[in-house]
């Protein structure tokens, strides 16, 4: 299987997406994934749009790319955190 780029970005790109970062790091390792995992400011993604598989995010999207988009506010809320993650692997897995 190809390494695949995963974008995490947040408003700012250092609190939030350090927590989703950590969480996907794990989830990496736990299925012997290698993964490019790029932490980013939301303004930032558009660099990536040619080389990103997927988008996970805790800040609010305005556009849409060719590559699917993960919410992930429930690492802030604490709320659906499981089922996020869940979406997470199963794009990982694909």
């Amino acid at each position: 299987m190809a390494k695949k780029q995963v974008l995490v970005a947040c408003g700012a790109g250092i609190a939030t997406s350090t927590i989703v970062n950590n969480a996907i790091e794990e989830m990496a390792k736990e299925h012997q994934l290698d993964l490019d995992i790029k932490q980013i400011k939301i303004a930032e993604v558009n660099s990536y749009v040619e080389t990103a598989d997927f988008l996970v995010t805790t800040a609010t999207i305005q556009k849409d790319y060719d590559f699917p988009v993960i919410t992930a506010r429930s690492f802030l809320t604490g709320i659906g955190v499981e089922d996020t993650k869940k979406q997470i692997l199963d794009a990982l897995l694909k």
